[in-house]
């Protein structure tokens, strides 16, 4: 396949999927191009939509690509799509997903040392929505499960991976953690795809796999 073919195949992978695609994802679908290639085919793409100043670019983004809309024309995107409904994160759930985010892997009770409420029902929420995941087993008492974040995580709040997080030291309690999370993710609401528009392990914790499935 020639090389102005293939951008046009990249483009066009990347615009109609609604999650990142990773570059053997792209590979596989292009074929004949080496992963070092099809990278810099979207580099190009990149450099030309900013050159241009279009509305759209492709961001790295948990492990993979995505062709998201620039925030600036969000504004616009919300007057056309004004019955379009983006779930929010409750507080609760906000709080409890940045201790993990800061503190993985942690148990349940590590959770509701920080949180000071019970956090059953949030982390079974997150669960579902599969922001964390059980990450294996505490070497303690009780063996307790551990959560992590999934790779969805970072697609939520529009992060390339976990050391894109802002450094720890430097929020001065939990609070501040809590805020930053939000903020985050009204951050990564405002970068909407284009398909979607048209539509509508830094903790210390010794751990181990999860072997069972029976509830704690």
């Amino acid at each position: 396949m020639p090389q102005d073919n293939a951008a046009w195949v990249v483009e066009a992978l990347l615009f109609v999927s609604e999650k990142p695609l990773t570059l053997e994802q792209i590979k596989n679908a292009v074929g004949n191009f080496e992963t070092s290639e099809i990278r810099r085919i979207i580099e190009e793409l990149n450099a030309g939509y900013e050159q241009s100043n279009r509305g759209i670019r492709v961001i790295e983004i948990a492990g993979g690509f995505q062709m998201i809309t620039v925030p600036w024309v969000a504004p616009f995107l919300k007057k056309l799509y004004k019955q379009r409904h983006v779930e929010k994160l409750t507080r609760p759930a906000l709080e409890t997903l940045a201790i993990i985010a800061y503190k993985q892997p942690v148990t349940k009770s590590e959770i509701t040392s920080l949180r000071n409420v019970n956090v059953d029902g949030v982390v079974e929420t997150l669960l579902d929505k599969d922001l964390i995941r059980v990450a294996g087993r505490k070497k303690a008492p009780g063996r307790p499960r551990v959560y992590a974040t999934t790779r969805q995580f970072l697609e939520h709040f529009g992060l390339k991976s976990l050391e894109d997080l802002p450094k720890i030291e430097n929020f001065p309690d939990m609070d501040s953690m809590k805020e930053i999370t939000a903020d985050s993710e009204a951050a990564a609401g405002q970068n909407i795809p284009p398909v979607a528009a048209a539509a509508e392990q830094k903790g210390e914790a010794q751990s181990e796999p999860e072997k069972t499935t029976a509830a704690n």
